[in-house]
């Protein structure tokens, strides 16, 4: 295979299995059914939620681990909750546990303060959480944490700004997201998923050869690498695709992406010299075994 066609492959094996997505669809439905029908008297399995995060962003990658589902509540148990002289946040996340408990009883559910977990035994990690909608578009939702409080999410810009940007892009931004993933994953960099994607748009939106084939990666790996380098280590935070939320620094990455900047050097000096084993192993030292050999 020539580094098109390795590129390529790689984007495959990061794409999640069918039947992986079946489950979450079907697992969706199945919640988002009983608290319609807990909530709002409702039979739907569609209505009034959705997939936030980086499945909702459509730039997770094979063997991710947590689901995000925001779930919309009508406004009255928000003035019901919030009245509440102690941590009405708390009994609000009980009230949606018990919802859940009620379809999945022998499932292992808890929380973590700001949404409900629902752990399958698969390893899939359901995190719903229960929200109301504000005049802006953005959503209130409980945090339990310090006696409690409401705080702000806003996901739906940042899901229309990847959509719209990956289609001026060819397909590559997303494609790019899931490759950072797997790099972030091989090299246990301290990365959110949003830090990522919203990284990831700002180089890419930018780079003169967005919109060209998966002959470009090499190139595209090696200029993004080189641009997450040049991040400051000082900054502490950025501004979110789409919704410009704050995302908060989980750690220095400068170093590690400026040691895989050099190996993708490596590895396109390799491809020049015919040398393929040696440009391969390369590239699976930056993305792990996803990459063909």
């Amino acid at each position: 295979m020539n580094v098109a066609a390795k590129f390529q492959t790689l984007c495959n094996n990061l794409t999640i299995e069918t039947g992986t997505r079946s489950r979450i669809s079907e697992r969706y439905q199945e919640i988002t059914y009983k608290l319609n029908k807990n909530f709002w008297a409702s039979s739907s399995s569609q209505n009034h939620s959705y997939y936030v995060g980086s499945y909702g962003r459509n730039t997770a990658i094979r063997g991710f681990s947590d689901l995000d589902i925001l779930f919309v509540l009508p406004t009255t148990l928000y003035n019901q909750y919030n009245q509440y002289s102690v941590n009405g946040q708390s009994a609000l996340l009980q009230v949606i546990k018990n919802s859940i408990l009620e379809k999945y009883s022998r499932t292992d559910i808890g929380g973590d303060g700001q949404v409900v977990i629902v752990n399958f035994s698969d390893g899939i990690r359901f995190e719903i959480v229960p929200a109301f909608k504000n005049l802006d578009g953005s959503f209130k939702y409980p945090d339990s944490n310090k006696g409690g409080r409401w705080r702000i999410t806003n996901p739906m810009p940042e899901i229309k700004c990847i959509k719209d940007n990956n289609k001026l892009t060819n397909d590559n931004l997303i494609n790019l997201c899931r490759m950072a993933r797997a790099w972030r994953n091989k090299w246990d960099v301290p990365m959110g998923g949003l830090l990522i994607d919203t990284l990831a748009n700002s180089f890419l939106m930018n780079w003169e050869f967005k919109k060209n084939s998966y002959l470009y990666y090499d190139w595209m790996t090696r200029d993004f690498l080189n641009y997450l380098s040049l991040q400051d280590p000082q900054q502490q935070h950025w501004r979110a695709v789409g919704s410009g939320q704050y995302i908060y620094r989980k750690g220095q990455f400068e170093a590690k992406a400026k040691k895989c900047h050099y190996l993708a050097l490596q590895a396109i000096e390799y491809q020049l010299r015919k040398r393929i084993f040696s440009e391969t192993l390369a590239w699976r030292e930056i993305y792990g075994t996803a990459y063909p050999e």
